[in-house]
């Protein structure tokens, strides 16, 4: 392996590592989504669906969407939230008394912005607003694609069963209403958000050693912002 290429591999390790595990996963979650998917057919007395028909069909979409929206739907909240809300002692938490967007020297932003500071950092008006907020913005608008992709495939996923039940289909105003949908939405939601709380609250207490979401082994519980 060239030196480029050991530089590439350690430069980029965390996502190199969390990219192949969320393939491995989703490999793994096609093939059981098809046998179980297959299971079903067979026990309502119909033919068996291909690999490739189910990975197109509206059952794996609204599977994998609805995980991802409401992984989103955690980093949105959590990236927002953190700017005004704070737990004392929790490396997941600015320091107490920084809470608020803080000042513009703080930020490196407009006449503090350093030559290595985004470009965007240095300008100011909405080019500005954008870049200052462009994280959430941009978390805030996967977690909505996501949901609508999870309706839409929901609905779709929903009709089918209610058609081999020979029932009518609803349409996607009725479908976002309805409990299957709101059943689908909030598990993932309230596991999401009881991690988040988790994490704020045990990293007061307990360490990783070496951890950038722990805090130093020897660092005091009330110590809040310090990261190891």
């Amino acid at each position: 392996m060239t030196t480029r290429a050991r530089r590439f591999l350690r430069d980029n390790g965390l996502s190199l590592a969390f990219g192949l595990g969320f393939l491995l996963a989703l490999a793994g979650q096609a093939v059981a989504g098809h046998a179980e998917f297959n299971n079903q057919l067979v026990t309502d007395g119909l033919p068996r669906m291909s690999f490739g028909e189910y990975l197109l069909s509206s059952d794996f979409a609204v599977d994998v969407t609805e995980n991802w929206q409401s992984e989103y739907l955690q980093f949105f909240l959590y990236i927002t939230a953190t700017v005004w809300l704070l737990q004392r002692g929790s490396p997941e938490s600015k320091e107490m008394h920084k809470a608020g967007v803080e000042s513009d020297r703080t930020q490196r932003v407009g006449q503090h912005a350093r030559a290595d500071s985004p470009r965007w950092a240095a300008v100011g008006g909405v080019r500005r607003f954008l870049y200052s907020h462009s994280l959430g913005l941009v978390m805030g608008t996967l977690f909505a694609l996501s949901w609508l992709a999870q309706s839409f495939a929901g609905v779709a996923a929903y009709d089918e069963q209610r058609l081999r039940q020979l029932q009518a289909p609803v349409g996607w105003g009725d479908y976002i209403g309805s409990a299957d949908f709101w059943s689908r939405t909030l598990q993932n939601w309230q596991s999401e958000l009881l991690a988040v709380a988790s994490m704020a609250i045990l990293a007061t207490y307990l360490r990783e050693r070496g951890s950038p979401e722990s805090k130093p082994v020897g660092a005091a519980h009330t110590s809040t912002g310090v990261e190891g």
